[in-house]
């Protein structure tokens, strides 16, 4: 496999500037066929009409201001609860004991997805189900991160010698067999209680197309695409087919077809039946939830949970081995936060060294180092070298972050290096790319900002941490485990003792 990797600020300010479109295709690894997840994956679509529908849907009914200001409520709730359990892990452990943070992040995270697509908690610290899909998750990361022969020589695919597509296909299927349940529950509900409340799988039924290349509305067919696990395996040639009438006929010009599992059957109610109903295909569509799963819904969850609790892990550890950061926060959140009060989102425009902690940690210590891999679509020149159509891109966001011609003392956490600065992460500093940029920029940035500063915001004030007794701060492992997202190699064991402040 051609494969160019992209190393400074410079050679990703060339590519996002003057070459997005020509690397706007995914690379598909192996590990990411496990169970067909690369199917119905917004950030492995094809560039196409196929991939503008799926990030509509998700940027503008689902992850759009004012859909996130009306839930500013739920996140409250789940960072209350958080905090809670914190509490609760800390009696249960005895003084000095410390807590692994980046679970009780994670669990959070997935409640607040859970909400905002399900309208319902979805996890607690001691449900068995939580505790199982917290590592399958960590699984599934580590395993798409490594190194795979089979993507290098398709050959050996069969083979499968370092035995990762038996762990991702293992992984995988768990967590998505524990998100079925929760969507099944969430659909049953529905019809039960005629709940008034509008979630994301409301935003689904109701989707209306505006555009030629695009549906009047979601079909059974559609539906079932967008939302479920799908059987069939994505074509090899994944190159895009516009013009075409509907979701269902774009799957199938995109090697898409067959998609609908034999045994589940939408209640259409009152509604009126568009033409793509009629394929033959809804014909063999009936009730049994527990066969298919929701692969979408899996890659927000995935996204969001993952890639949120690892960044909070690094924050708190960077400020633990940096004390004097970690007291200019504490003091800024005291100052801002009157005594007794919650840290809100509406106050992180008066906490400018909080954001300045999140940006520096992201900058140091991205959640996807490589981000998503991307792949020609055609061939190009770009910097003088000649680039084939197909080649494998990989943009190193870990390695941009600490370009010593772009960053003053690049290793070293230093978050006033962005006080008085406009440098943020939302794609048009390109010396900073956390969550990439140019069209594939990632969808959820509105959301995972909002969610980050009130995460950390809120542990920072309403607890006072440290490491445990004998951890020397000189000396904590600061090394990162191979995946597809940057944990630390050993997660965090923090002691949290409640804030005088609240």
């Amino acid at each position: 496999m051609n494969t160019m990797v992209v190393l400074s600020a410079t050679a990703a300010t060339e590519l996002f500037k003057n070459h997005d479109l020509s690397f706007a295709n995914r690379t598909i690894t192996e590990t990411m066929r496990a169970h067909g997840y690369d199917q119905g994956s917004l950030a492995l679509a094809p560039y196409g009409s196929y991939w503008r529908v799926l990030r509509r849907l998700v940027t503008v009914d689902m992850i759009v201001t004012k859909r996130i200001n009306e839930t500013t409520s739920i996140r409250r709730k789940c960072v209350d609860d958080m905090l809670q359990w914190i509490e609760e892990e800390s009696c249960k452990g005895g003084r000095g004991a410390g807590i692994h943070v980046s679970r009780f992040v994670f669990l959070m995270t997935f409640n607040l997805l859970g909400n905002l697509l399900l309208s319902r908690d979805l996890l607690d610290p001691e449900s068995k189900a939580g505790s199982d899909f917290f590592d399958a998750m960590m699984g599934l990361m580590e395993w798409s991160g490594h190194a795979n022969l089979a993507d290098f020589f398709p050959w050996l695919r069969r083979l499968d010698l370092q035995g990762l597509r038996k762990k991702m296909e293992r992984d995988l299927g768990k967590a998505m067999e524990i998100a079925s349940k929760f969507v099944k529950e969430r659909v049953e509900d529905k019809k039960v209680t005629n709940d008034s409340r509008k979630d994301f799988l409301d935003v689904l039924l109701e989707f209306r197309g505006i555009g030629k290349d695009e549906p009047d509305k979601l079909s059974e067919r559609d539906l079932n695409i967008f939302i479920l696990m799908k059987e069939d395996r994505v074509s090899e040639d994944e190159d895009n087919v516009a013009g075409a009438k509907s979701l269902g006929s774009q799957a199938k010009k995109e090697g898409r077809e067959n998609s609908i599992p034999a045994e589940f059957e939408i209640d259409k109610g009152d509604n009126d039946t568009d033409e793509e109903s009629n394929d033959p295909a809804c014909d063999e569509i009936v009730s049994d939830m527990d066969y298919f799963r929701s692969e979408e819904r899996m890659e927000i969850f995935m996204a969001g949970s993952e890639t949120t609790s690892s960044t909070i892990e690094w924050a708190l550890t960077e400020l633990l081995c940096n004390p004097e950061s970690m007291i200019r926060v504490k003091a800024e959140l005291a100052r801002v936060i009157r005594a007794n009060k919650k840290v809100e989102e509406s106050d992180m425009e008066n906490l400018p060294f909080l954001q300045a902690v999140v940006k520096e940690t992201l900058r140091l210590h991205p959640p996807i180092p490589f981000l998503v891999p991307r792949r020609a679509i055609q061939d190009t020149d770009f910097m003088g070298y000649h680039i084939p159509k197909n080649t494998q891109v990989l943009v190193n966001a870990w390695a941009i972050g600490r370009d010593p011609d772009a960053w003053d003392d690049p290793s070293c956490f230093m978050p006033e290096r962005f006080i008085g600065t406009k440098v943020d992460y939302r794609g048009q500093n390109l010396e900073f790319i956390p969550f990439g940029a140019g069209r594939r920029i990632c969808a959820g940035l509105p959301l995972a900002h909002r969610v980050l500063h009130l995460i950390l915001g809120s542990l920072l004030h309403h607890f006072d941490w440290e490491f445990e007794a004998n951890v020397n701060p000189a000396s904590v492992d600061r090394k990162d485990r191979l995946g597809i997202t940057v944990r630390k190699s050993e997660p965090l064991m923090a002691v949290p003792v409640k804030s005088n402040a609240v």
